[in-house]
């Protein structure tokens, strides 16, 4: 009995979902169709202009190093610090080089009085040798000695040069003026010659590296004004050509171009990509498929548009977008030649929604 009552119940609650359905579907064929405005996938020749992928990076940027070995003794800056040229950065254990510094300074003492002393010596037997009273042999070494004297000071001098060089090396500071834009080194830690301690950059001036194929590189010049598109930030940029390479070797065929930047007052930050366009027809032609931007729905990562079904729906469809030329977005996959797609609408849009085209 208990199981009857079971199935009945099951039965009725299947019942209740239907015919929940079935009124819901009910109310949604009699709700007045959207008005759309609709336009066809067309090729587009894209021809008019070159545009390449590139990458922005600070145009004065330095990993600053040392060139001796040992201990941090305090790194005075942390990562976004804006730090002036000749701030100290990072300190490094000098004991041993106040060590060798004294030695040096004690060097320098005793060569001193000995140059003292073989001037003095030196003056008096040029005043005995004037009156003839010293031989020729006896003022020729009374001469080395005061050249060897001479040479012994300027050793000791240049011994302290080198000394006081080091304690650049031990005390590292700014090359110019920028924000700190990585740290590679903690107190504690041993410095080697050679190894990147602190980065950074300055936030002001920037370029575009950026690769062109060997087709087009030939068409650019120095100096060519292009256009710069941000999409991170949703920016427009012109830059002009500052250095072209003329070598290929390592880069399988493409060509190295950077391009400088305009001063502006956008955020833009270091290791944003960008869309280079210059001014110049492509020699290879290819054709891309372009839609206006205010026709794309975003959700989250998602990029797609609504096309017509064939019951006169709005049906969503998901696509792989490319480079933005202009007010256009290129499609990489996901709309094919002729297809139609919605550009605007009078209402909400969503999935199964009727729609009459305008």
């Amino acid at each position: 009995m208990k199981k009857k009552y079971t199935i009945l119940t099951l039965f009725v609650a299947l019942l209740l979902i239907s015919c929940g359905k079935e009124e819901k579907k009910v109310a949604e064929d009699n709700l007045p169709a959207i008005k759309v405005k609709v336009q066809k996938v067309k090729l587009n020749n894209n021809t008019q202009f070159l545009s390449v992928s590139g990458k922005i990076q600070a145009a004065n940027s330095a990993d600053v190093s040392t060139r001796i070995m040992g201990y941090v003794d305090n790194v005075h800056v942390n990562v976004g610090d804006k730090v002036k040229k000749g701030q100290l950065l990072v300190s490094i254990n000098n004991t041993d080089l106040q060590a060798k510094k004294a030695q040096v300074n004690a060097s320098i003492t005793q060569a001193k009085v000995a140059f003292n002393n073989a001037e003095k010596n030196y003056n008096r037997f040029k005043s005995l040798y004037k009156s003839s009273s010293i031989t020729q042999k006896e003022m020729d070494d009374m001469t080395a000695n005061y050249q060897i004297a001479k040479a012994g000071l300027e050793a000791a001098n240049q011994m302290k040069n080198e000394i006081d060089a080091q304690f650049t090396y031990s005390n590292i500071t700014a090359p110019f003026s920028g924000v700190i834009t990585r740290k590679n080194i903690e107190p504690g830690d041993l410095a080697n010659p050679g190894m990147s301690l602190i980065s950074l950059e300055n936030p002001r001036d920037f370029e575009v590296i950026s690769m062109v194929p060997e087709t087009e590189i030939s068409e650019i010049k120095k100096g060519t004004k292009v256009v710069v598109l941000i999409k991170s930030i949703d920016k427009k940029m012109i830059g002009k050509v500052g250095e072209i390479s003329t070598s290929a070797k390592n880069t399988g065929g493409q060509y190295l171009v950077k391009i400088n930047l305009e001063k502006t007052n956008t955020a833009i930050l270091s290791g944003m990509f960008a869309a280079v366009q210059f001014p110049i027809k492509r020699k290879v032609k290819s054709e891309i498929v372009l839609i206006p931007k205010e026709a794309i729905i975003t959700n989250g990562q998602l990029s797609g548009v609504y096309t017509l079904s064939e019951s006169n729906t709005a049906l969503l469809r998901w696509l792989r977008l490319g480079k933005t030329y202009g007010n256009k977005v290129e499609v990489l996959s996901g709309l094919n030649s002729g297809e139609s797609y919605i550009i605007s609408s009078e209402g909400k849009l969503y999935n199964g929604v009727k729609i009459t085209i305008q």
